[in-house]
């Protein structure tokens, strides 16, 4: 519970960074100018996900990830997986659980020729989703988000090239330091707090939160769905709440004074209780994001607070 002599406890939920770490250096000094010293370092600091992929500083984003529990060692961190991170970590080998890697093929057998799936050493025991990571997809211009594809669907070619290594090659595996495979492994794919705190006009709002990458999927028992993510499933060829759209977007019915955060989805949105950050979407042009509650303050990277 909140202690009633204090003021709330400080919750920083930072959008998807993929790879750009000026951007992440910039955003992390302008929440540490726009909060006071005692509540930023304190702080519970939850990561959306989306470290890796299409910005050229994965490896050393990942190093600043690492380094956040001794630099600051009475915040709270949380580093949610990503499609992006689940998909590196599939290529790797780090995923939790055991699996069939070809039964995670098999219902999308049918796009391995235009995804151009990787078929280099190792993909006979690889997840689906690291193959179409380490892929060389046929289409080079990504209509969606008007840019080529850097290398594979995820646009991962970029973290190849971070460790030294070129796109698709198997050497990545041997490229990655132990530390960087033990963070892709222990990545948490939901989270909840109790008692946070958001400000609202009626005055200061006690709620649950749920943070995951890009929602609770909608018309699914959403007790089940939180099961399910705090197990880490593998067996699956996707995660909806990890990589969904359209389907995972609104907080589900039966949730009540639930705040859901999520990152994902390309868009800033503040919607009652729906927070979605990621105003980046992984364009070089555009800023990384995160909210401060309880003060609903969005901060970026791009901010000038001098």
């Amino acid at each position: 519970m909140t202690d009633p002599t204090n003021k709330p406890r400080t919750v920083i939920c930072v959008g998807d960074i993929h790879g750009y770490l000026t951007k992440l250096l910039n955003l992390w000094s302008n929440l540490q100018s726009q909060i006071d010293p005692e509540s930023f370092n304190t702080a519970t600091v939850i990561f959306l996900g989306d470290y890796c992929d299409r910005g050229p500083d994965t490896r050393k984003v990942i190093d600043f990830l690492i380094s956040l529990p001794k630099q600051y060692p009475n915040q709270k961190h949380v580093f949610l997986s990503g499609n992006h991170d689940f998909s590196f970590a599939g290529f790797v080998g780090v995923l939790p659980g055991k699996f069939e890697a070809k039964d995670t093929w098999q219902e999308y057998a049918d796009n391995e020729e235009r995804e151009g799936w990787y078929r280099g050493e190792g993909y006979e025991k690889m997840h689906l989703q690291g193959r179409r990571w380490g892929g060389w997809i046929k289409v080079k211009f990504n209509a969606a988000k008007g840019f080529e594809y850097k290398g594979s669907i995820y646009d991962a070619a970029p973290t190849f090239e971070s460790y030294g290594v070129s796109h698709g090659s198997s050497d990545l595996v041997k490229a990655i330091p132990e530390d960087h495979k033990k963070f892709l492994a222990d990545m948490v794919w939901v989270h909840e707090e109790d008692d946070v705190c958001i400000e609202t006009g009626e005055g200061l709002k006690h709620c649950k939160l749920i943070a995951v990458h890009a929602g609770l999927e909608r018309g699914k028992n959403v007790q089940e769905q939180l099961e399910f993510l705090k197990a880490r499933d593998s067996r699956v060829p996707k995660v909806t709440d990890l990589s969904g759209r359209k389907d995972v977007w609104d907080i589900p019915k039966e949730l009540t004074e639930t705040i859901v955060v999520s990152g994902h989805h390309g868009k800033l949105l503040i919607e009652g209780l729906r927070l979605i950050i990621d105003e980046g979407g992984g364009l070089e042009s555009n800023p990384v994001a995160a909210i401060v509650l309880p003060s609903m303050k969005i901060v970026r990277d791009t901010d000038n607070f001098s």
